[in-house]
């Protein structure tokens, strides 16, 4: 199937934006929490075991990947995925069953194998 240039340079953005912001752990972490339904910056904080101020930097990050929105309560914004299919890739996602090299994608040291 053909897809004009316009489409796919969209497409493959969408995708890289999603990768970038996947490519962190404390950004999965807000990514899964907000898969469960909406919260509060200080809940995930709390919940993810970051500084209110870490989580911010990443919300915001988030925020311009266009995976999350906020919605003013008060003096309180209210976070959720911006998108409901976000969490159906997600769901997607995890249930993928990859084949990896342990020697290159160490799962516990948190970087990124593909540089």
């Amino acid at each position: 199937m053909y897809y004009p240039i316009m489409q796919t340079l969209t497409h493959s953005d969408a995708l890289s934006r999603f990768g970038a912001a996947l490519s962190d752990a404390t950004r999965v972490e807000i990514l899964l929490s907000l898969r469960a339904g909406p919260s509060y910056p200080s809940e995930l904080a709390d919940r993810i075991g970051v500084s209110r101020q870490i989580l911010s930097n990443h919300l915001a990050c988030l925020r311009g990947c266009g995976l999350v929105s906020a919605t003013p309560e008060g003096r309180r914004s209210r976070y959720e995925l911006a998108d409901p299919r976000i969490a159906h890739a997600l769901d997607d996602l995890i249930g993928l069953v990859l084949t990896v090299d342990p020697a290159c994608c160490p799962a516990a040291d948190g970087e990124a194998c593909c540089r």
